[in-house]
């Protein structure tokens, strides 16, 4: 079996490489073809359920139709596309030891995931928020996590802040929101951190060692290391910590970042040699296993608090619903008023406390735009972390006003099992999506609605992240070239009448008829409805994208919820249609690949899931 399956990927990866150099391979004859012969060959090679697309769409899309009619159904819903094929390569990935094959498998992971249409990449994110005037080193990184414990130019010690509304989870090993990672942030602390210019530095750790062959860490704490409670916090909170955030039991949406620490059992490798020691084993060398460290999802959290609460097991975050929690970080929280306000105060035996400037951070729970804009107005909070969207152009050139750089992709996608798709193959199904994504006119939004320089998205994978060897992911070399080369990605980055175009033809080939003005026909309507959560840049995006899918006649609603609700609906797939975002968790395509396979709990696609 694994022989088998080794040969299969192989030959994959060579198919996967002829394509990136402009060539297919002819499932009919055998034959080499490029990629423009093949999408303009003759209607009669499709398949009978019109399975395989064929029509004469542009070049600037044709490699991105190629890899669509290579999907083949799962075998409990032949609309979704099998996953199996994506889970062996993730799997491969995370054990291949040869970084230019890694970097090759990354970009076969990424051509199947954009051929299913189902994740529909619209801008590369980056950051705004609004800091008075007078306060400064408050930072930010890549990952959008926000650092305020060594502010200055704080009034009276009190920092007021507004992050986001209610939080989802407070618990580090289960949160997966940016807000939620920003609180992680300021109350608990890892075995490394960011700096203000986003280098990573020891935070409970002292030093490091790693093996030659790059499997074992040794990891020396530092000394006197306390919980907020005044308890000593040792190696042995870290193995515990770990373990509990990959068990299945505890469901963290983040478990699967664990499985290259997995011995063959399962077990989570890692082990206290003393007090101060830790020994971690890898089952491949991992070149951001340091920011693994930095990441929420590794920070220890108090066994005693966790197991306090009566009903720990069935819900592992119960520990942390109410303020007075146990935690290691520069703050801990003192008052909880929900969905009105949090109070942290600083914790002095954190590890940093007496380089820590601010006393107190007084956040503001609210999402409405407006609201937050106005009490920033007021002089009732000193940093917010959105404007109203109509505010933005007024505030480019005032100094309270920062844009700063992030890693990641706001894009919006289809749950594949959704009804919408009922009645097609895998291929008509994401012929369908595709089409979808060559409607929305990217320009207009990243111009009216984002407005502050995000650069339009032409891959899931974010510019400017690393490729794990050496380079930039995002590039056309000797060894890969993007099926639109042109944008280094999937399709055009400018919208134009040849898109809507395009559209249409492969709704066409989808099983879509149109009548005499180019319209959807009444016997083949589109009609779905799209989820986002409260957010006037959110709304607006949602309302582009409605106007955008008008133009052949697809009809789409939308529903905006309360951010926890939304949340919740969208992880468990109940929608059709859904607002997106991903910002990178460590520098590595990796990060952005391995949230889509099925036991993930960050695959809100349902890639795999029955």
């Amino acid at each position: 079996m694994k022989k088998a399956t080794a040969m299969f990927l192989s030959l994959a990866l060579v198919m996967t490489t002829l394509a990136g150099c402009g060539q297919t391979m002819n499932s009919a004859t055998g034959e080499t073809q490029s990629a423009e012969e093949a999408v303009v060959a003759d209607d009669a090679a499709a398949t009978e359920e019109g399975a395989e697309a064929t029509a004469e769409v542009s070049e600037s899309v044709a490699g991105l139709v190629e890899l669509a009619n290579s999907l083949q159904g799962a075998s409990y819903n032949e609309a979704a596309p099998d996953w199996t094929e994506y889970e062996s390569l993730i799997s491969q990935i995370k054990s291949e030891t040869d970084y230019a094959n890694r970097e090759a498998l990354m970009h076969q992971a990424e051509d199947i995931l954009m051929a299913t249409g189902a994740v529909l990449p619209i801008y590369y994110y980056n950051d705004i928020y609004m800091l008075r005037d007078g306060i400064s080193n408050i930072y930010s990184n890549l990952y959008g996590f926000k650092y305020f414990m060594y502010a200055e130019g704080v009034e009276g010690g009190v920092l007021n802040a507004n992050l986001a509304s209610e939080p989802a989870k407070l618990d580090p090993a289960l949160n997966s929101s940016v807000d939620g990672a920003c609180l992680a942030v300021n109350s608990f602390a890892g075995l490394y951190t960011y700096d203000a210019n986003g280098e990573l530095q020891p935070a409970l750790a002292d030093s490091y060692t790693v093996s030659d062959d790059g499997l074992v860490y040794t990891i020396t704490m530092k000394e006197g290391l306390k919980w907020s409670d005044g308890s000593d916090l040792t190696a042995n909170d870290i193995v515990y910590s770990w373990k509990r955030a990959a068990a299945d039991e505890t469901a963290a949406d983040y478990a699967y970042m664990f499985d290259n620490i997995k011995d063959a059992n399962g077990e989570v490798n890692v082990v206290a040699d003393d007090d101060h020691t830790l020994t971690v084993t890898l089952g491949a060398p991992c070149a951001y296993f340091l920011d693994l460290m930095a990441f929420p999802a590794f920070y220890p959290v108090q066994q005693a608090a966790v197991e306090s609460a009566a009903d720990w097991e069935a819900n592992p975050g119960a520990w942390c619903q109410e303020a007075g929690f146990v935690s290691s970080g520069a703050y801990v929280l003192k008052e909880w008023t929900h969905d009105e306000s949090m109070v942290y105060v600083k914790n002095p035996y954190y590890y940093d406390a007496e380089n820590v400037t601010v006393d107190e951070l007084h956040f503001m729970l609210s999402a409405d735009d407006t609201a937050i804009f106005s009490a920033y107005n007021a002089g009732d909070v000193d940093f917010i972390d959105s404007v109203p969207t109509d505010a933005i152009a007024s505030l480019l050139e005032n100094s309270e006003f920062y844009i700063v750089p992030n890693l990641g992709t706001y894009y919006a996608a289809f749950n594949v099992n959704s009804e919408l798709f009922a009645g097609k193959t895998a291929t008509q199904a994401a012929l369908m999506r595709i089409a979808l994504t060559l409607l929305i006119d990217r320009d207009y939004i990243v111009q009216n609605i984002g407005q502050t320089g995000q650069e339009v998205a032409t891959a899931f994978i974010p510019a400017g992240m690393l490729d794990g060897n050496g380079g930039v992911f995002k590039t056309n070399d000797d060894a890969y070239t993007y099926p639109n080369a042109d944008t280094t990605g999937y399709f055009t980055d400018s919208y134009s009448a040849e898109c809507v175009e395009d559209a249409r033809i492969l709704l066409e080939m989808a099983g879509y008829e149109f009548d005499e003005n180019g319209m959807l026909s009444e016997s083949t309507p589109i009609s779905l409805n799209y989820l986002t959560n409260d957010g006037t840049g959110h709304i607006k995006v949602a309302e582009a994208m409605q106007q955008d899918f008008a133009e052949l006649g697809i009809e789409m609603t939308i529903t905006s919820e309360e951010w926890n609700v939304f949340l919740d609906d969208r992880k468990a797939g109940n929608f059709d249609f859904a607002r997106e975002g991903w910002l990178a968790d460590f520098n590595d395509p990796i990060n952005m690949l391995e949230m889509w396979t099925a036991a993930s709990g960050n695959n809100d696609c349902q890639f795999g899931r029955e």
